[in-house]
């Protein structure tokens, strides 16, 4: 949390927006306790424009909930995740960065599809 400014602004690919550390880290809490196993973003590109104090990031977020990993999933999750993805399943989105002047995030904005059947087996 310490890369946020104090007034960041999150979408985290749904409405509504989240202001501020507080609310952004309790957005993340779920993914910090590893309520949806184990995460993991492999990237397929970057792009940095520095002059304007931006940077796009495209990637599939990948959740392993088999074995040790799966143990903080609710069960109901878990179970779906296994019958229908083997435990592993993953989904593409982008990430939109702005900074402010210091370098830290001052918006977090995420382009992604949450909604079956667009998850894929990891």
């Amino acid at each position: 949390m310490s890369f946020f400014a104090d007034d960041a602004v999150y979408l985290p690919g749904h409405l509504p927006e989240r202001r501020g550390i507080a609310a952004i880290r309790k957005e993340f809490e779920p993914h910090f306790a590893g309520r949806y196993g184990a995460m993991h973003f492999a990237v397929y590109d970057k792009i940095v424009d520095e002059p304007n104090r931006r940077a796009t990031i495209r990637w599939a977020c990948r959740l392993d909930m088999n074995g040790e990993s799966g143990r903080h999933v609710p069960l109901p999750l878990r179970l779906f995740a296994r019958a229908r993805y083997g435990g592993s399943m993953q989904w593409h989105g982008v990430d939109v960065f702005h900074f402010d002047p210091a370098g830290r995030i001052s918006g977090k904005f995420t382009y992604a599809m949450f909604r079956l059947p667009l998850w894929e087996r990891g």
